[in-house]
This record gives structure tokens, C-alpha cells and sequence, in this order.
């Protein structure tokens, strides 16, 4: 998350603005928000950019929401209809094409837990419900080799993040977690210590990436004066855009997401609603 609040030229913004999604650790959550702040500028809207605390869900549906990033989870569930879409980041980081990302399969014990279908009975860490990347992909992966409506983990833990479910396998609370492969990156440039004590075993199915996005209210000129600022930000400076990783931005619209509903409907159709 951001760390402080800060304005771009103005006393009175008329947005409000925060990218809280890729914050793996403070020194990234200053590069994000100094990108978002040459981002604004850019695009010569008014807006401060804040901390938007822990109820995601009411941030991002405020009427003055300029620019943020979500799930793909939320934004098909809960944010339907209620936002809409500015554009979508490439990132420069294995399992990610384009605008495209899966999840990083990662256990603790290689040896017991080497491919999903050996994850029967393991202790299995995930962010939280409402994650495409932490729940949804990894629903998905495992409903192929699940008994329907039985349990397969012998534990299931929610940690909040996915860098709780990275420090519970650390810490021996779990064997098994689902990472996105953006994060997972992230981690293993900032946090090596934490990332060598696990090891990768696969990659979920692929979905459309986070997308950034902005309340219905915002003009559709905006929305186009924006996009420009996101291209114009990332070339402007890219020794700052190869530490995000960033490659680029596509606009995609809210049926590309519908891959993600397939995913759950699919681990539906198997029998495995939940993570059990």
C-alpha cells in the first residue's frame, strides 16, 4: 500500500487516485506511487493520491475514483457494472504474455508435493476468497483431481496476502499456496530470503491481468488522456519501468475477463466449489 497521502498541484483535487496492488514491500510501494504521480501529471488531471485503507471493495467503488488496480476476481463479482476499465499492464515476469498472468505453484516440500495431484492432504495457504490469483486459479487446478464435494487439503489457511501465504509455508504452517507470478517476481527481487524457501512445481491457467480502473463517472476523455499517460510514464522513464517490470499497457474490455468466471464455473462443473 501507499505510505503517506501527497497531491499533484492543487489543494482542492477533484479525484482520488492509488495503485495498492503490487506493494510487495515499501521501497516498491514509493516507485508505484511515484509512477501514479508522473502518471497524473501526464495526464493533466488533478487528483490526490491516497492510502485506501483496508476496505478495498469501498475504494474502489467511490464516485470519485480516478485511477486504481484491481482483481480480476472483483472486478467480474462485486465491481460489475460499477467501474470501468482504463487498461491492463504487461509485466516482464514468467507466467505472464502480454496482458496475460497466472499463478506460481509453490510448496515447501518438493519432494512430497511435486505436482498438484500429489497435493492431496497437504496443508494448502490461500490470500483470500475473493483472489483470482490466491483462490480462483488454484480452484480451478485442483478440481481436476478432486473428489466431488470431498475434501483435499487436510487444511486450508487464509493468511490475507500473498505474502502471508509465501511466510506460512516459510514458517511451517502450510506445504502448499498459489502465487501471482507478478507478486512471485517481486518477492524474489526484494525478498530472495523468503522466495529460497520454497520451491515452484507449476503454473495455473492463464487469465487476464490486474486491471487498472476508474469510477463511471470519470469523462471518457479522461479515461483517453490517462491511457496516453500510462504509455508516456512507462517510456519516459524506464530504468523506474524495468524495476516494475513493466512492459506495457492493452485495453481490454470487461468480456476478455470472462475467462475468469469460465475458470470458476469450470471448478464448479467438477464438483469443487470450494477450497476444501
Amino acid at each position: 500500500m501507499c505510505q503517506n497521502r501527497r497531491m499533484t498541484e492543487t489543494a482542492n483535487p477533484r479525484y482520488i487516485a492509488s495503485l495498492p496492488m503490487y506493494n510487495v514491500t515499501p521501497e516498491l510501494a514509493m516507485l508505484w506511487q511515484d509512477f501514479l504521480a508522473d502518471v497524473l501529471r501526464a495526464a493533466r488531471v488533478e487528483a490526490q493520491i491516497v492510502e485506501p485503507g483496508d476496505d478495498l471493495y469501498t475504494f474502489w467503488r467511490e464516485p470519485a475514483l480516478l485511477l486504481s488496480q484491481t482483481c480480476g476476481y472483483p472486478l467480474t463479482h462485486g465491481l460489475a457494472g460499477q467501474v470501468q476499465l482504463v487498461a491492463t499492464p504487461s509485466f516482464d515476469a514468467p507466467g505472464c504474455v502480454d496482458s496475460d498472468y497466472s499463478s506460481v505453484l509453490l510448496t515447501r516440500d518438493a519432494t512430497r508435493f511435486n505436482s498438484p495431484d500429489s497435493w492431496r492432504g497437504a496443508r494448502v495457504a490461500f490470500n483470500q476468497d475473493d483472489s483470482n490469483s490466491g483462490m480462483n486459479v488454484l480452484r480451478h487446478t485442483i478440481a481436476r483431481h478432486a473428489q466431488p464435494d470431498s475434501p483435499f487439503f487436510s487444511e486450508v489457511v487464509r493468511t490475507g496476502s500473498h505474502l502471508g501465504s509465501m511466510r506460512a509455508l516459510a514458517e511451517n504452517r502450510a506445504d502448499v499456496t498459489a502465487i501471482d507470478c507478478v507478486t512471485y517476481a517481486f518477492v524474489q527481487d526484494m525478498l530472495p530470503g523468503l522466495a529460497a524457501q520454497m520451491t515452484q512445481t507449476g503454473y495455473s491457467a492463464a487469465s487476464p491481468g490486474l486491471p487498472l480502473i476508474a469510477s463511471r463517472n470519470v469523462p471518457v476523455e479522461t479515461v483517453m488522456a490517462l491511457r496516453n499517460a500510462l504509455d508516456v510514464t512507462l517510456t519516459d522513464s524506464p530504468a523506474r519501468a524495468k524495476r516494475l517490470r513493466l512492459t506495457g499497457f492493452t485495453t481490454l474490455t470487461i468480456d476478455d475477463y470472462t475467462r475468469i468466471t469460465a475458470l470458476e464455473e469450470e471448478a464448479r462443473a467438477a464438483g469443487y466449489a470450494h477450497l476444501a
